[in-house]
């Protein structure tokens, strides 16, 4: 019974994550200010403005949204909020 509770969790999780990754209009409209570094969701998942994880940024993570021209982009994790090209966060998931 756990296992099924598990694997629809896991479905949900997954239906939510892509629903949010493609609607990147979306968070490109809302978006507005840079992620503080004081911002609870971004302490919770260790998010910096510079990552020191090689091969590991924010601008090659599959949560990035927005015009990759661009410094400051939309993500996924955090909505609202613009995160740095050059950031790093402990949800990294290396872009397909």
């Amino acid at each position: 019974m756990s296992e099924l509770n598990r694997r629809n969790f896991l479905k949900i999780s997954g239906a939510t994550l892509i629903g949010l990754t493609t609607g990147g209009i979306t968070l490109s409209a809302s978006a507005k200010e840079k992620l503080s570094l004081d911002n609870p969701s971004a302490k919770a998942l260790q998010y910096v403005h510079k990552s020191e994880k090689d091969g590991q940024t924010c601008a090659n993570c599959m949560h990035i949204q927005g015009d990759a021209s661009k410094d400051w982009r939309p993500c996924a994790l955090f909505p609202n909020n613009l995160v740095a090209n050059d950031g790093w966060c402990a949800a990294w998931a290396k872009a397909k």
